[in-house]
């Protein structure tokens, strides 16, 4: 073959081949690196000494049930998030992680309790019930409320929204680096948002807008078949894993929150919703129920809270370590007396505890 039959290379054929090449390695390179630093934990539990920095939990929840070592879970919603793991792990000789979410709804909750379940042998459920879960909707929230669904699902082939993800490239790797080799990240504080917020008075009458009318008691049914949903729900759970001891508590809420169910015309309905849950898991032999609402000299000190709901830390402290002890346990024997004490209570928070603080609360 004679030189002049070889033809030439195309200069700008040759550049687009190189480029491509580049662009197929830069994105084999990019993707590599996620799935090796994985700050999310969609793929593995932390590797090379890193620190499991836990601050998304819409992002990070569901990885870590997925991929992370522990036999216990602390189940709940926001108030649930200020634990930290290390009181449950030293008072029950267990690993605990969490597996929280906003508002705490049942299904959304059951949702992450199959998720642990599918690889994991359960020894505690530590499980922080909200009252108002109990009349929530009882299917999952999460692709409804926007949640990043390709964590969710295990389909493969959208994790690229994970891969050659911006936000992940340069903000959470980095900060999970730093966190985890210069910054004093604690994982036991996994989610704990409490750093920085003020509890007082102040800011829990601050935060509190009071409906200015008195609206008519609902009927105590009037939330019946919610309510028996989502009991089903629970119950699903716990027959499902007899070997799990659930140890199920109401936590603390302010007064607050007991005037605004009586101004809303929810407190009989609630109570109601609260006494029939109670009393359907208590026959299980896998349960330990622990209540908390009615401490009065918890929940009538506003210098406790910054909301309607929210604690500062050293009530969870407290809590844990209740429930550790076995203290405030709630049995077939006495929790008709304690539901009727709460009642009583909570007629009394909007009679007379609320009266001095009237002046103070917004109306809207």
């Amino acid at each position: 073959m004679s030189k002049s039959s070889v033809k030439p290379k195309n200069p700008s054929e040759c550049f687009v081949k190189h480029f491509f090449r580049r662009v197929l390695f830069l994105m084999i390179f990019i993707g590599f690196i996620v799935i090796l630093m994985d700050p999310f934990f969609h793929y593995h539990k932390p590797w090379f000494g890193l620190k499991a920095v836990l601050t998304d939990k819409e992002y990070q929840c569901i990885g870590s049930l997925r991929t992370f070592d522990y036999d216990s879970l602390i189940v709940g919603s926001s108030v649930a998030e200020n634990y930290d793991n290390g009181w449950f792990n030293e008072g029950f000789d267990c690993t605990a992680i969490k597996a929280v979410r906003s508002y705490g709804a049942t299904a959304d909750l059951c949702y992450l309790l199959d998720a642990a379940f599918e690889n994991h042998n359960l020894k505690y459920i530590f499980y922080s019930m909200d009252t108002s879960s109990l009349a929530a909707d009882p299917s999952p929230t999460y692709e409804l409320t926007g949640c990043p669904m390709y964590l969710y699902n295990k389909n493969p082939f959208d994790d690229v929204k994970y891969l050659y993800n911006k936000g992940v490239i340069f903000e959470k790797i980095p900060y999970m680096i730093a966190n985890s080799l210069i910054g004093d990240y604690n994982a036991n504080n996994s989610y704990n948002w409490a750093q920085w917020k003020e509890f007082n008075q102040d800011m829990a009458l601050g935060l509190y807008i009071r409906t200015p009318e008195i609206a008519p008691m609902k009927e105590k049914t009037f939330y019946q078949e919610l309510l028996d949903a989502n009991i089903s729900l629970v119950k699903k759970q716990i027959e499902a894993h007899p070997e799990t001891q659930f140890k199920i508590f109401f936590p603390a809420y302010s007064m607050l929150f007991w005037d605004n169910l009586y101004r809303t015309g929810d407190l009989e309905a609630y109570l109601y919703n609260m006494e029939q849950a109670i009393a359907s898991f208590l026959p299980y032999h896998n349960v330990e129920i622990y209540y908390f609402q009615d401490k009065k000299e918890i929940i009538a000190n506003l210098e406790n809270y910054m909301d309607t709901l929210h604690f500062s830390p050293e009530i969870n402290q407290y809590m844990a370590e209740q429930i550790i002890a076995g203290n405030e346990r709630l049995t077939g024997e006495n929790y008709k007396e304690r539901l009727s004490g709460m009642k009583k209570l909570a007629y009394e928070i909007v009679h007379e505890l609320i009266l001095p603080y009237e002046d103070l609360i917004k109306t809207g």
